[in-house]
């Protein structure tokens, strides 16, 4: 009885963490595509990045790029809480 306790705390606390990681990483995204891209995009446009205004930038290009780095961090993330959590494949 005790092991099936101890097993589900290990699952709580994995799927904790999991939850953790993915609200960090949907508010990153939000601010990089929402924010930056709609709602501060007057105040970004006043700087230039490579001959671009970065509010139109980030409307554009900047929160795909955004969008591949979170997929590509939560996979490398996700990986090693597998490993922490032995539930690694």
């Amino acid at each position: 009885m005790n092991n099936l306790k101890q097993e589900d705390h290990s699952r709580s606390a994995y799927w904790r963490a999991n939850i953790k990681i993915l609200a960090g990483l949907l508010i990153i995204w939000f601010i990089s595509s929402f924010l930056f891209g709609i709602v501060f995009v007057k105040e970004l446009n006043q700087f230039r990045m490579g001959g671009f205004k970065i509010g139109f930038w980030f409307a554009q290009q900047g929160s795909i790029y955004v969008f591949l780095l979170i997929i590509f961090y939560y996979v490398w993330r996700m990986n090693k809480l597998d490993k922490e959590f032995d539930v690694d494949e």
